[in-house]
């Protein structure tokens, strides 16, 4: 992520004569649509093939996309203490019984491993059967409970030695009113560290998310917890799994890449803070968790092998960007021999995705449940690496050359990214372009890789967005976004993946920390804004070439994309008004093509502010409708304030 307003390779000015695109609820007649355009499509006439990686998917740490949004965990801040603050984590309370007998704190002389090497203590001075006592978590803002649901719990526990052992320990899910509305009951602890998992189900209550997980003793004593869990059901079923609702929405995206682990979360605030993928693998009790530069604790719930399968669960490549050695407060390390750690680290990363189980890392990965290897194709060495003032990373001898030398020496099939321009015999396949805008600029830049020049490296748009709507995109975003994607799509030789950020936002006024976001939720549901059903639409109708086309007596603010699939004579023409009033086109098309019957999908709304929220998440969404049009030409009137994709067959 960077600044919403600044460039990659430039900056166009703004826009003096796009008005228009302000006017919001303007009620237009179909009488007030301006000059019939003509759009005339050369189906017989290919200019090149439409990348097969165009659009993708870009997610990090950030406005809780991970721990409170898509990583199902339902337990907020699971362990306790954030070592590195040295502080107990304060979302946790203690419910006290009617004697007022529950304490708590920290044991810095134990933890069920080595990454976790203390424990939360809950003494309970008097507690009973009907009096039990323990400690609460709110969960992400409510934890949310479906009726005929089961969840599964789990908790590590160690009796205090030389201290009354409190018995069975209670987890429970408790509404606000303080009704219990499903529990568990794991074993009195031992004198060694042990999980313990159990079930919870819900019976018949009702949908909700004003919860909270209560976890109890009813007898007098002393017992050492930690990693407290809670999963509801999962995305496939998978243990330590995603969410389903917002697995569903990825999906439909058909993205065919995932960039992870993400921007600033790879780098990190400090040096200290980087992403180390070593600590994101194996059990969860062996991830010490760490710093978030967006201002909370990541639990590396979502670690490593987790980015990897949600690549195998939705038919994505990974995009692997792998740390180098900058930090967000300006700190970097030096090339040479202090950055070559980093650099083995680079390689070993890749081993674990890539190796056989014959090579150390492949058989780790093996021994963490995936035996098989993960095809791997590309890799971005950093992140925005054009803040580093110190010039460290483009020179010919800087970081990227250090890394790139080294991976391409192991790894000579594998197709590099670099985060900016970089000088020198070492050049990268890739260069990641970043680009917030305003809606007005967007729309004027749908032309900004038209006379790119196509020698040298490929671009990937790596993080784009319009700045408009809080705390997800309005419908005026939706259009400039999809006026930015026609442009992706007519110079997708040069760019050849493009993807969205931020992805994910959990929509509680406290849980976010960037305004404008694809999709949102909160404990319970999820919704689309009116941008990722433009880009649910421009994935969904999607030829294999670019034809050539031409557009000719629009207005300014209407704008086109042309594909085919040859082999399904199927030909895909995308019109996006965004002018306040109804634009009437006639479509012609050459090469003895003749469309003979096809659909019509609309995204449409009567205002640019309109937009989906929580409470109302279907307000705008695609409207497809069967057409049969036969000929050469296809007159039609799109609405204002409209994108539009026709699927026509051809013969």
């Amino acid at each position: 992520m960077t600044s919403p307003f600044r460039g990659r390779f430039g900056r166009r000015g703004a826009l003096g004569y796009f008005a228009a695109f302000a006017v919001a609820g303007l009620a237009v007649s179909p009488a007030w649509a301006g000059p019939q355009a003509q759009l005339t499509v050369q189906y017989d006439r290919p200019l090149h093939a439409v990348s097969p990686t165009l659009y993708g998917l870009m997610t990090e740490e950030i406005n809780h996309s991970y721990d409170g949004g898509l990583y199902a965990e339902l337990i907020r801040d699971r362990v306790f203490f954030r070592r590195q603050a040295r502080q107990f984590v304060k979302i946790w309370t203690v419910d006290q019984n009617a004697e007022d007998g529950i304490s708590i704190s920290i044991d810095n002389r134990t933890g069920p491993s080595r990454a976790l090497p203390y424990s939360l203590k809950l003494t309970a001075a008097q507690a009973g059967p009907r009096d039990p006592g323990g400690i609460d978590n709110p969960g992400y803002w409510g934890v949310p409970v479906w009726p005929n649901t089961t969840y599964h719990a789990s908790i590590y526990l160690k009796s205090e030695p030389g201290a009354r052992n409190p018995g069975p320990v209670t987890m429970a899910i408790v509404s606000d009113s303080g009704k219990v509305l499903g529990s568990a009951v794991f074993p009195a602890a031992t004198s060694q560290w042990k999980k313990y998992t159990a079930t919870i189900h819900t019976g018949r209550v009702r949908e909700s998310m004003d919860n909270f997980v209560r976890i109890a003793v009813s007898h007098p004593g002393s017992v050492l917890l930690n990693v407290p869990s809670l999963f509801p059901p999962t995305y496939k079923n998978q243990p330590n799994g995603f969410r389903i609702d917002l697995m569903r929405r990825l999906a439909a995206l058909h993205p065919k890449y995932l960039r992870f682990p993400g921007g600033n979360f790879l780098e990190g605030k400090t040096l200290a803070d980087w992403y180390d993928w070593k600590l994101t693998i194996g059990p969860i009790v062996d991830r010490p968790t760490h710093p978030s530069p967006w201002g909370y604790e990541s639990s590396d719930g979502l670690g490593l092998l987790e980015f990897l399968e949600w690549c195998h669960d939705l038919h994505m490549q990974p995009v692997l960007a792998v740390y180098a050695g900058y930090a967000l407060d300006g700190m970097h390390i030096r090339p040479g021999p202090q950055l070559q750690p980093y650099v083995k680290d680079a390689l070993e990363e890749i081993q674990y995705i890539t190796g056989p189980t014959t090579t150390k890392w492949g058989a780790v990965r093996a021994r963490d449940g995936h035996p098989a290897p993960f095809a791997l194709h590309y890799v971005e060495i950093g992140n925005e690496d054009f803040f580093d003032r110190s010039g460290s990373y483009s020179g010919s001898n800087g970081r990227f050359a250090q890394f790139a030398r080294a991976i391409r020496k192991a790894y000579p099939h594998l197709k590099i990214i670099a985060t900016m321009p970089v000088k020198g015999d070492v050049q990268p396949n890739l260069i990641d372009l970043h680009f917030y805008r305003t809606a007005q600029q967007f729309l004027h830049q749908t032309h900004y890789f038209d006379h790119m020049s196509r020698k040298g490296p490929k671009i990937m748009v790596g993080e784009w967005a319009t700045m408009q709507g809080t705390p997800t995109p309005d419908f005026g975003a939706a259009l400039s976004d999809a006026a930015w994607m026609t442009g992706l799509e007519r110079n997708s030789d040069l760019v050849v993946m493009a993807s969205y950020a931020p992805l994910l936002v959990n929509v509680n006024p406290l849980a976010a920390q960037w305004g404008t976001n694809l999709i949102g939720y909160n404990a319970l549901h999820s919704y689309g804004s009116p941008s990722y059903y433009a880009q649910v639409m421009f994935s969904d109708y999607l030829g294999n070439q670019v034809v050539a086309s031409q557009l000719s007596g629009a207005g300014p603010l209407c704008f086109e994309s042309v594909t085919r699939d040859a082999a399904t004579h199927t030909l895909y023409v995308k019109i996006v008004n965004a002018a306040p009033r109804p634009q009437s086109l006639n479509l012609h098309i050459e090469g003895g093509a003749v469309a003979h019957r096809g659909i019509l999908v609309t995204l449409h709304a009567g205002s640019t502010y309109s937009t989906n929220t929580i409470t109302d998440p279907d307000r705008i969404v695609p409207h497809t409708e069967s057409v049969d049009w036969l000929g050469s030409d296809v007159h039609h009137t799109f609405a204002p304030y409209s994108i539009n994709v026709m699927k026509l067959h051809v013969h």
